[in-house]
C-alpha cells in the first residue's frame, strides 16, 4: 500500500460571525473527485470512494474524530498535536464529494486563522492509503483504499504536481499487528537483526545505499 495525497483547489475558506460576533472559520468545497484522471495521473472509481466515504462518515465524522492537519504529513496517521480543523460533513455530489470543515482553536488552527486573515492562498489535500493498478494510461486506485483524512490544509494548491509528490508517496506501507508501518524500514531492521556481528558495518552501509537510491 502507498500513501496517496491529492490536492484540490476548489475548496473555499469562509469567515463568518456567530450571534455573539465571534469569527468562525470554515472550509467548504470539493474534497474528493471520482471517475476522472487527476493531475497526478490517478483515477478513483466512484464505487470505491463511495464505500470509503461511507466508512469515514460512520467511524470518524459522526463521532467528531475526523481531523486534518496543517501541512503535508509524512505518514498515514493523523498527528493530534498538528490538528488544525475538524471535518464536519462529507457527501457525494455527482462524481465529486463535497466536504465542510471547521477551523479549530488549536495551535495549528490559530496559525490557519492568521493565514486566512492575512489573505493567504490555501488549499486542501486528501490523504489515504491504497494500492494502484495501471490501466489505459492511468493509475487506478484499488478497493483497499482507506482515507486517513479527507482534508489536510496545504499552501498554494496551484503548485506543480511535484509539490504533492515526494518521498512520502514513494514509501510502501504494510499492516503489521493493526498498525501501518513503512515496509522498507521494517525490512531493513530485520536484515540488521539477522546479520552476524562481524558483517554489521557492511550491512549498514548496504542499507544506507539502498535508502539513498530510493530518494
Amino acid at each position: 500500500m502507498k500513501l496517496i495525497s491529492e490536492e484540490c483547489s476548489t475548496a473555499e475558506y469562509l469567515v463568518e460571525e456567530d450571534k455573539n460576533g465571534k469569527k468562525e472559520y470554515k472550509i467548504k468545497g470539493v474534497f474528493l473527485q471520482s471517475n476522472i484522471k487527476n493531475r497526478n495521473g490517478r483515477v478513483y472509481p466512484k464505487d470505491i470512494l463511495m464505500k470509503e466515504v461511507t466508512r469515514y462518515n460512520k467511524e470518524f465524522i459522526n463521532k467528531n474524530r475526523a481531523f486534518g492537519e496543517l501541512g503535508h504529513p509524512d505518514g498515514p496517521t493523523v498527528n493530534l498535536e498538528r490538528v488544525s480543523h475538524m471535518i464536519k460533513k462529507l457527501y457525494p455530489d455527482g462524481d465529486n464529494f463535497i466536504g465542510e470543515a471547521k477551523i479549530m482553536d488549536t495551535p495549528y488552527g490559530k496559525i490557519v486563522k492568521g493565514l486566512i486573515d492575512e489573505g493567504a492562498q490555501l488549499g486542501v489535500s486528501s490523504r489515504g492509503m491504497g494500492s494502484i493498478m495501471q490501466r489505459n494510461g492511468a493509475n487506478y486506485v484499488k478497493d483497499d483504499f482507506m482515507l486517513a483524512t479527507a482534508a489536510d490544509i496545504v499552501a498554494d494548491p496551484s503548485a506543480p504536481d511535484a509539490f504533492v509528490e515526494g518521498i512520502m508517496e514513494g514509501k510502501e506501507w504494510v499492516w503489521d499487528n493493526g498498525l501501518l508501518v513503512e515496509k522498507d524500514i521494517e525490512a531493513w531492521k530485520m536484515e540488521v537483526i539477522k546479520t552476524k556481528r562481524k558483517n554489521i558495518d557492511k550491512k549498514n552501509l548496504d542499507i544506507f545505499e539502498s535508502f539513498i537510491r530510493k530518494l
